[in-house]
Formats: C-alpha cells, sequence, structure tokens
C-alpha cells in the first residue's frame, strides 16, 4: 500500500511538473537599423548611415548621385551642405525605384520629400522619410534595398577651387507616434 501511494505522489509530481512546463514565454527585441550607401559615386565616401560627397566647385554641374536605402524600421536622410565657393542651387530626388522583391511593395509612393531651409546658413537641405524599406535579407543583400536618385545643381560663386561636402545622413524614425 505505501509503494502504491508513493507511486500515486511520483506521478502526480511528474504531471504537475511537466504541465508547468508546457508553457514558454520568449521576449526578444530586435535593433531599429537603417543604412545609407552609395554605389559607383564619384566622391562618395559611406559609412554605416553616412555618405558623404566631396565635388569640384570649379564650374556649374547637376549631379546625379543614386542613395541606397534599407531599414528594419521607418527612415529619415537629411542632407547638409558646406562650401566657400559654390551654391547648391537645387538638391532634389530625381527617382525612387525599389531594388528587388525584398522592399516594401508600398515603399516608392510611400517616400515623403520636404525641402528646407538650413537656419545656420541659409543654404538649403531637404529630408526624406518612410516607412521601413526591407523585408527580408541582411545590410548587403542585392534585392531588399530602396534606390532614391538625389539631383544636385551646382554653381560656383567665386572663381577659387575649394572642394564642396554634400552630407547625407540617415536615421530610424518609428512612424507610429
Amino acid at each position: 500500500m505505501r509503494c502504491l501511494l508513493t507511486l500515486i505522489a511520483v506521478v502526480l509530481l511528474v504531471s504537475a511538473g511537466v504541465k508547468a512546463q508546457s508553457s514558454v514565454t520568449l521576449k526578444a527585441t530586435v535593433s531599429e537599423v537603417v543604412t545609407l550607401s552609395s554605389p559607383d559615386s564619384i566622391g562618395a565616401v559611406s559609412n554605416g548611415n553616412t555618405v558623404r560627397l566631396t565635388l569640384p566647385s570649379s564650374e556649374s554641374s547637376v549631379i546625379l548621385v543614386p542613395l541606397l536605402v534599407r531599414s528594419n524600421i521607418g527612415f529619415e536622410i537629411t542632407a547638409v551642405f558646406e562650401s566657400e565657393t559654390a551654391v547648391l542651387s537645387e538638391l532634389s530626388v530625381a527617382d525612387v525605384q525599389a531594388t528587388g522583391r525584398f522592399v516594401s511593395p508600398q515603399i516608392v509612393n510611400a517616400v515623403q520629400v520636404e525641402p528646407l531651409l538650413n537656419p545656420n546658413t541659409s543654404r538649403p537641405l531637404f529630408v526624406v522619410s518612410g516607412p521601413r524599406v526591407s523585408l527580408g535579407g541582411t545590410l548587403n543583400s542585392p534585392n531588399n534595398a530602396l534606390q532614391i536618385t538625389v539631383l544636385i545643381r551646382l554653381k560656383p560663386e567665386r572663381p577659387r577651387e575649394s572642394p564642396v561636402h554634400l552630407t547625407f545622413v540617415a536615421k530610424p524614425v518609428s512612424l507610429i507616434q
């Protein structure tokens, strides 16, 4: 009889332990990431979320620069212009294209461009923003980026040669406030 009671107690304890272990809670977070690069651009240096262009300022020019944006959250790209010898007469988005099947289908129509005026220098800059770009892949995947082609129009202001710097910086932005 004592063995039978011990056996019943062991069975009840084991089944209660198994029942308690059948519920598992897993909590995880994903880092918010936005990367920006510029493939095959003259004078472009890409570093994570920044692209810096160095351009000559000796003559009027129109330059098209492709920027590749990858993000798993909403993004915002700002542009800062620095020059002592040239004027940035135009900075605009000429084209927006998805690069492959892992780009969010609504992203091309959801990109917003807002021209601004830099309060420190009164030189124009702009902000480009949008929702999540990438639906999958890695930071180097060829088919999960949004290509934003930026049109830059420079006009020399002074005859001396001095480089022009244009820096694009991307950051994550939660579009749900």
